[in-house]
């Protein structure tokens, strides 16, 4: 597993899933009034530096120059939001920004395709409380929608850094805490189990049905069993559950596409299913790396894995 081959796959598979036409997401074919494909389209490339140093800094510790509490996740987090913010005024990336950063690391430090998410959850395990102020460093630059307020350790408060330093909050502890209330961190907490599970399925899929279709039916199946965390910030839980309902009808036949696409713009991006966009979108950047390519049959995309 070449250095360029982990940051090409990091960058192609957000780029495929934001071209989607997902359901509720800025795609090829709709943007939101604050947020359009090419806020994407530019911030991805903007980030090959960042991510090339990510796999170095991997490399180094599987080399025994830098020790796992060295890895730095959450300056390079913070580093990939400036890089984004440079290029664009929106926030097209920070899911995936938390999501991408500790797994590239974690391929580093293996070169096992399959053993990049516990690698990853053994870097945020030795994490630093550094590594947590530089993470909501990020926020700040980034501003996601849906951030709660008031809550222990707000990110916007004058003290929280001071807070999290008196606790010792490392990345993992910080995971532990928001967990129920973002779905990428408990990717951290369970050394992407869902993200490989994505990965395996929509390879499993992608023998059945062209790019995307197996796409959207993985995001589509994310969505009707797990939910997504940033519809419940945003909108709330009810709504969060309306909107797996709705994902479930979709998959049985008793929803059309275009009706639930319509449904989730009803209220413009309060019902933007964000997070599991982001679990997609890294699932995507496995399936690259393993080798799978993209090939047209009768005028579709398919994807073709390696033998």
């Amino acid at each position: 597993m070449e250095r360029w081959e982990i940051v090409r796959a990091f960058i192609t598979g957000p780029l495929v899933e934001v071209a989607l036409p997902k359901p509720g997401n800025v795609n090829r074919f709709a943007d939101f009034e604050d947020l359009s494909i090419y806020n994407f389209l530019v911030s991805y490339p903007a980030l090959v530096g960042i991510y090339h140093e990510t796999v170095r800094r991997g490399e180094l510790i599987r080399s025994g120059v830098l020790s796992p509490a060295e890895a730095g996740i959450g300056e390079l987090i913070r580093r990939g939001a400036e890089a984004t913010r440079r290029v664009q005024s929106g926030n097209p990336n920070f899911g995936v920004l938390v999501l991408s950063i500790p797994l590239i690391a974690g391929l580093a430090l293996t070169r096992k395709l399959r053993e990049g998410g516990e690698k990853a959850r053994l870097l945020i395990e030795e994490s630093s409380v550094r590594d947590t102020m530089e993470l909501y460093r990020a926020i700040r630059i980034l501003e996601p929608k849906g951030i709660p307020r008031g809550v222990k350790y707000d990110v916007y408060s004058e003290s929280a850094f001071e807070e999290l330093f008196r606790d010792r909050v490392n990345l993992m502890k910080l995971a532990g805490l928001s967990c129920a209330r973002e779905m990428v961190f408990c990717e951290w907490l369970n050394s992407y189990e869902v993200t490989y599970w994505a990965f395996s399925r929509i390879l499993q899929l992608a023998n059945e049905m062209p790019l995307e279709e197996a796409s959207i039916k993985l995001f589509l199946e994310l969505l009707a069993e797990r939910g997504d965390t940033l519809i419940r910030r945003k909108a709330g839980e009810a709504e969060e559950l309306l909107v797996r309902e709705k994902a479930r009808e979709v998959l049985e036949g008793k929803l059309s596409l275009e009706e639930f696409d319509a449904f989730l713009r009803e209220k413009g991006d309060l019902r933007n299913p964000g997070s599991v966009a982001d679990l997609v979108a890294i699932a995507l950047s496995l399936v690259f790396l393993s080798g799978a390519k993209v090939k047209m049959r009768n005028g579709r995309a398919w994807l073709t894995a390696r033998p």
